[in-house]
């Protein structure tokens, strides 16, 4: 594991004007409850930013004029996937994930929010929570990126 790549990958965290952040349910995940902040891998020639208002736009349907950049994770974070799932997750060339992350004001509506913008649909569905609960609503695996989301941020959502 340890000769493995991390993937390169950004994410973001959305805020809606009271301080709540958008999470989804993964359509993949559904049995386990798993809920996550839209995230993804970074596409060759694409920078960080980039990529997350892409990643954004494909699992949520919001547009990026929808959005006003607040900050940016001053490193990447890591994970490791579980030993059961390496080798079965992107092709087996990657031991986790380098995560850039990005946070971001939501300024439209409720209404803007398309989970089936993309094909096939990430998400099952999605809701508003408090920062705070996001640990608690991932997969153990990425509970510490997680952690370190929400601390960085805080103070700004």
């Amino acid at each position: 594991m340890s000769e493995l790549a991390y993937r390169p990958c950004a994410g973001f965290m959305l805020a809606n004007r009271v301080g709540h952040v958008f999470v989804g349910q993964r359509i993949d995940s559904q049995h386990l409850g798993a809920w996550q902040m839209p995230q993804g891998g970074i596409d060759p020639g694409e920078d960080t930013r980039e990529g997350a208002l892409r990643e954004l736009h494909e699992e949520t349907g919001i547009a990026a004029h929808l959005v006003d950049i607040i900050a940016q994770t001053r490193e990447p974070l890591r994970y490791d996937l579980p030993e059961d799932l390496i080798g079965k997750l992107w092709g087996g060339k990657y031991r986790g994930q380098e995560q850039h992350w990005f946070l971001g004001r939501f300024t439209g509506s409720d209404d803007d929010v398309d989970l089936e913008a993309h094909d096939p649909p990430e998400f099952a569905t999605w809701q508003w929570v408090e920062p705070e609960q996001l640990p608690n609503l991932i997969v153990p695996f990425k509970r510490d990126v997680y952690r370190a989301v929400v601390r960085e941020f805080h103070a700004l959502i």
